[in-house]
């Protein structure tokens, strides 16, 4: 709110208040009159009937509850009198100049800013000139003549005062008026929104130049009806303009608010929000009268995100969800009749986590992105390829001629990536394995990329760069493997699971004599027994090996103590490790804790564990080894000479136990190779004071060969076949002490 002295000075100059104006007004109503002279005689008398008129003023003021309610709180009736007193008092005395027009002007914008409304301002100064006529006329009864001189020049200074009052009342709302034009001026601007109104009836449009700049358009291409600023815009916004339009006028919608495009003066499309709301003016015509915003910013805003959303950041490959979105829209085609082939690739860039390793993540990513070219490069117009995730690639190859053209396809990409690309100064080649899954044309039933994801499963399984079709077939395994797994997760809780041992038999002298057992996992489910190599695979890729694994090693050291309580000291017991046992922390504690549980010796304990584990070569692996070795644990080398590992593991990694696999053994006595292959195993580790076990022996032939090349520690049918702990203690017993002839 400006303060009074501002707003003083912005009347003046509204009304143009000067000397010159001060003296016309006066001139206008004859105050500059000699005969206004003679009223300076007579203002001491006049000012005593100013207490009769003040007093006659605030009665009648009574009589209106407007006024009343005011003037009878405490000390104002009092207060008003008094000012009413000075200004009569000024009002005689003049002089009648500038000063005396300002103050005017402050007692009307005083009036006006306490919201006194201009009847009871215009009504006091009728009932002053009304009782001043009467109490003039008898108090000068004796000199009628001069009591009408005195009440005419009475008369042309309240004009004055009037004229003034009246002016500054109107002044007033014609500066409230035009500050609030500039209020909404500013907010309008400040919006950065323009504004048009059109006339229903008359097809009249006007808008501002607001409106213009954001459209670009110059002041006489200026739209003048709803049809002309509808032609603004592309077909399909003009229609949806139009019809929201019409629904608001019919009263479907509270309110027109839609986005659009319109051209701007080159003919460029940008993006605009109009909205507008429908009334009637005093007259009762309807008018539309709204905003129209420049949403360009945010529409470029809102389709980078989109694309964000839906596209890969490194390649700009569409990502997993859009990739999803065609699969949908392909697979709903495939459902209508006389659709051709189509079919899902599943790609996944094999050994790709190694060039990360080795290269750094920033070579990988060269690697994809060259991937995805030449991935690109095999495909038609029409075919889709995303970015899934990772090394992993899906393409959708629609409309084929038949469903041979997908493998065709894939085996086109497999070629393209293998040709070696040079990333920095590396020279790679990439190889990648795929699965293919066709879309059967069920509609949205049909899950194509878990499809395909089951087939480049089977593709992996037969090693790098290989290429899998999907098949009812394999989905049956899958579902049958998911089974297990289920039914697995179970397995100790219901006691399904069970040890079966084979005895491990030291052959030397003519006598044989046990000296150790192998625990073997058997699973028993609904009165069956469960082949180990369909299960075991299962329980290493779901995880569940490493509860599995620690229940046997507590189950088979609490049995073979059982034993060595009972007749059979020193029998030594061998457990398999799975490499997710190795891997996890404090295994080499809870091996511990498990010896301590079950009071058995940890010098009678041998844990198995494979090449392909000592291949991975993790420095937390030989830890771990050398921690149970520290215990006085024995590490046994299992199918020895079956894998790709390096005869150095022999000598770095702690190992006691070299097992030479049977598929050696079995064809030895026959294979003159095999049997050199088995000679060389045998002498290496005795070479290296490693006891050396022949596994799988069952004929004459193979225990004669052992002897002959001096191994000395069989594990085979020859002796038994792995039986239940009930069922292998008299076994057990019988080879305790037991002479060999061959």
């Amino acid at each position: 709110m400006k303060d009074l002295k501002k707003r003083l000075e912005d009347m003046q100059n509204s009304l143009g208040l000067n000397v010159a104006d001060v003296q016309q007004r006066l001139r206008l109503l004859l105050l500059d009159d000699p005969a206004m002279a003679g009223l300076a005689e007579h203002v001491d008398a006049l000012e005593t009937l100013h207490s009769d008129v003040v007093d006659a003023l605030h009665r009648h003021m009574l009589q209106f509850p407007e006024t009343s309610a005011q003037l009878q709180q405490p000390g104002m009736l009092q207060r008003l009198k008094g000012q009413q007193q000075r200004y009569y008092q000024q009002l005689l005395h003049g002089p009648y100049d500038l000063q005396y027009a300002r103050l005017r002007l402050l007692v009307g914008l005083s009036h006006e800013r306490e919201q006194v409304e201009q009847k009871w301002y215009l009504g006091a100064y009728h009932f002053y000139l009304n009782h001043m006529q009467g109490a003039i006329r008898a108090h000068w009864a004796h000199d009628p003549e001069l009591a009408d001189r005195l009440f005419a020049c009475l008369l042309k200074i309240v004009f004055f005062d009037l004229t003034l009052a009246v002016d500054t009342y109107s002044a007033a709302n014609k500066l409230a008026l035009e500050e609030s034009r500039a209020r909404y001026a500013r907010a309008v601007e400040g919006a950065h929104d323009g504004i048009w109104e059109w006339n229903v009836v008359d097809d009249a449009l006007e808008v501002s130049e607001r409106w213009l700049r954001i459209v670009g358009l110059a002041g006489e291409r200026a739209p003048s009806t709803l049809s002309e600023w509808a032609a603004l815009m592309p077909d399909m916004h003009r229609t949806a303009f139009n019809v929201a339009v019409r629904a608001h006028l019919a009263g479907y919608k509270p309110y027109l608010n839609i986005e659009c495009q319109m051209r701007d003066v080159d003919g460029q499309l940008v993006w605009v929000l109009i909205r507008g709301l429908v009334s009637e003016d005093n007259y009762g015509i309807r008018r539309l009268a709204g905003s129209l915003s420049d949403i360009n910013l945010r529409k470029s805003a809102e389709q980078d995100l989109a694309h964000a959303t839906f596209h890969d950041p490194l390649t700009g490959l569409p990502n997993r969800q859009r990739m999803n979105q065609l699969l949908l829209q392909a697979l709903q085609r495939q459902a209508k009749p006389g659709a051709r082939h189509a079919s899902v690739l599943f790609i996944d860039l094999d050994r790709f986590k190694l060039i990360n390793d080795s290269l750094g993540h920033q070579s990988g990513d060269k690697v994809l992105v060259e991937s995805a070219k030449r991935i690109g490069r095999c495909l038609r117009p029409g075919d889709h390829l995303c970015r899934f995730g990772g090394d992993e690639f899906v393409v959708l190859l629609d409309d084929l001629a038949q469903d041979g053209d997908a493998e065709i396809v894939a085996r086109r990409i497999m070629q393209e990536l293998h040709v070696p690309m040079l990333i920095g100064e590396h020279r790679l080649v990439i190889t990648a394995s795929i699965g293919v899954a066709p879309l059967k044309g069920n509609g949205a039933e049909q899950d194509a990329l878990r499809e395909a994801d089951l087939a480049l499963y089977r593709a992996k399984a037969y090693g790098k760069s290989q290429l899998a079709l999907y098949s009812e077939t394999l989905q049956e395994e899958v579902n049958h493997r998911l089974t297990l797994e289920n039914a697995l997760s179970e397995a100790l809780l219901r006691n399904q699971f069970e040890l079966y041992y084979q005895p491990i038999v030291k052959v030397e002298g003519g006598t044989s004599r046990v000296i150790g057992v192998e625990a073997l996992l058997r699973w028993w489910q609904d009165g069956t027994m469960i082949s180990p190599d369909e299960f075991i695979p299962v329980l290493e890729e779901s995880g569940q090996i490493v509860e599995v694994g620690e229940w046997v090693l507590r189950e088979a050291c609490r049995q073979v103590k059982s034993w060595h309580d009972n007749g059979l000291p020193g029998l030594r017991c061998s457990v398999n490790l799975s490499s997710r046992q190795l891997h996890e922390g404090g295994f080499a504690a809870r091996v511990a804790a498990v010896l301590e549980e079950t009071g058995f010796p940890a010098s009678s304990l041998v844990l198995e564990i494979t090449e392909s584990l000592l291949m991975q070569d993790v420095p937390d692996t030989l830890a771990t080894l050398r921690e149970l070795e520290s215990l006085g644990i024995r590490i046994a080398l299992d199918d020895f000479g079956t894998g790709f590992s390096s005869l150095g593991y022999l000598h770095r990694y702690p190992l006691h136990i070299i097992k030479v696999d049977k598929s050696f053994i079995t064809r030895a006595p026959d294979d003159e190779r095999l049997g050199a292959i088995s000679r060389a195993i045998i002498g290496l580790g005795r070479g290296l004071r490693m006891d050396v076990i022949a596994e799988g022996i069952e004929t004459p032939e193979q225990m004669r060969f052992l002897r002959d090349e001096g191994c000395h520690y069989i594990q085979g049918y020859w002796f038994s076949r792995p039986l239940s702990a009930d069922n292998i203690h008299p076994v057990l017993v019988s080879l305790s002490t037991l002479d060999e002839s061959v």
